[in-house]
């Protein structure tokens, strides 16, 4: 079964917690402190691989879960970090953050590698604490959370040629003949349920792949027929063949059948347009191609036109040579998709914005917020009074006591940090 586009979601391994310990041996007089780190969390890491051709192995695994890092342990022992969790996924996928549409992985090499969602950090025992201060700590910190992502995960096959045009116009013979594909050939509308991917060589050495997709029909851009499943997969490909029945054998005008097509690329992709295009004007081996030609040559302008019958193979190899010579003036990863950046034109100094923001709920309670603010929360063991101290004294370097009493806080006050309340000590 040929499946291109799942919804996966991604959940990162946790850090594991550091430790207080101290060493108590024997022969070890006034033994400092001996509490190891957390192992980092298993990342979950997507990997092309050109063996596989579909994503149905994605279909019925919706969640993809890494393994936790292991706790720090007492004598400086770490935890050993949890093993990262490898995604295989046909060369041509293209990973989207499902709730922002961002790009963050276009994977078009085998072995191609890309850390989708990151294993959290672990924690950090006492012994990673002690200074010449404090020769003794007896806080540690927590393993930080692992990403969790909803990711819409799409196969655009990676094709160099695209063959696009109405139902039974002969893309499927045309692909059966000059490559070792064997895509299903019958005399009804959409035999072709998926794309057929092709090796083609041409006479003179050349060769590239080529994409034979399912037919299009008017409307294809709004869900009509196969069509939307499968304009994605034109967006990868460098030359667009437009293959016609130039004999009308369905009732229909070559020459509409032309515009039609191309305005269902432009509705999906208006950059489709901006491709290098060649008209395979097929079944030319029918009385009826011969009289309508003339005519569409007279209307297409000065797109290539190279007449054809794939059925009786008569100018294949003249399509052939047409299509390797556009190819070679046209970079090879000229249309993959480049995963978001932020891009910075000009740098200036600007003011440092706080790392937190205060505000007031309904309740008359101020609530402090910020991803800084976050991370210390999630490294806080708040079970131990010597964690929650550091806490205190961590907020209290970010500026957040100071701010508070501006705001009007004083002590005993509730203040909500996140989503839990503590009282305010001055």
């Amino acid at each position: 079964m040929f499946i291109d586009e799942v919804k996966v979601k991604l959940i990162a391994g946790r850090g594991g917690d550091g430790i207080v310990a101290f060493r108590r041996e024997k022969y070890v007089p006034k033994g400092g402190p001996a509490g190891g780190n957390g192992g980092r969390g298993g990342s979950i890491i997507f990997v092309g691989d050109e063996g596989k051709t579909t994503l149905l192995h994605l279909r019925y695994n919706k969640i993809i879960k890494a393994k936790n890092g292991e706790p720090g342990r007492g004598k400086n022992m770490y935890g050993k970090d949890a093993e990262d969790v490898y995604v295989y996924v046909p060369l041509g996928t293209v990973v989207y953050d499902d709730k922002t549409g961002e790009v963050l992985a276009d994977i078009t090499n085998h072995k191609q590698q890309v850390v989708i969602a990151q294993g959290g950090r672990g924690g950090r025992g006492n012994t990673a604490f002690a200074t010449s201060r404090v020769p003794a700590p007896e806080f540690c910190e927590k393993g930080l959370p692992g990403e969790v992502k909803e990711v819409r995960v799409e196969l655009k096959v990676l094709a160099d040629v695209g063959l696009v045009g109405f139902p039974s116009v002969g893309k499927s013979t045309l692909i059966s003949v000059v490559s070792a594909a064997r895509p299903k050939i019958a005399e009804y509308h959409f035999t072709t349920l998926h794309p057929n991917l092709g090796f083609v060589q041409v006479p003179d050495g050349r060769s590239f792949v080529m994409a034979d997709l399912p037919g299009l029909i008017e409307g294809a851009h709004l869900g009509a027929g196969l069509g939307i499943q499968f304009l994605r997969h034109i967006e990868r490909t460098r030359v667009i063949v437009h293959v016609i029945d130039m004999s009308g054998s369905e009732g229909r005008d070559p020459y509409d059948d032309y515009q039609k097509i191309n305005n269902e690329l432009a509705q999906y992709n208006e950059s489709l347009l901006k491709r290098p295009q060649i008209i395979a004007a097929n079944k030319m081996d029918l009385p009826s191609a011969k009289e309508n030609l003339p005519k569409f040559l007279e209307k297409v302008g000065d797109v290539p036109v190279i007449p054809i019958s794939a059925y009786t193979k008569e100018n294949i190899n003249e399509l052939l040579y047409k299509i390797a010579d556009v190819l070679e003036t046209i970079p090879q990863n000229a249309f993959l998709m480049e995963p978001n950046k932020e891009e910075i034109v000009e740098y200036t100094f600007v003011k440092k914005e706080k790392d937190f923001t205060i505000t007031k709920d309904d309740d008359g309670v101020f609530h402090v917020r910020g991803p800084i603010i976050e991370k210390y929360f999630n490294l806080t063991d708040f079970s131990k009074d010597a964690n929650v101290k550091l806490f205190a004294q961590r907020l209290r370097r970010l500026g957040v006591d100071d701010e508070l009493r501006k705001l009007g806080v004083k002590h005993g006050d509730t203040v909500r940090i996140l989503d839990y309340e503590f009282e305010f000590f001055d």
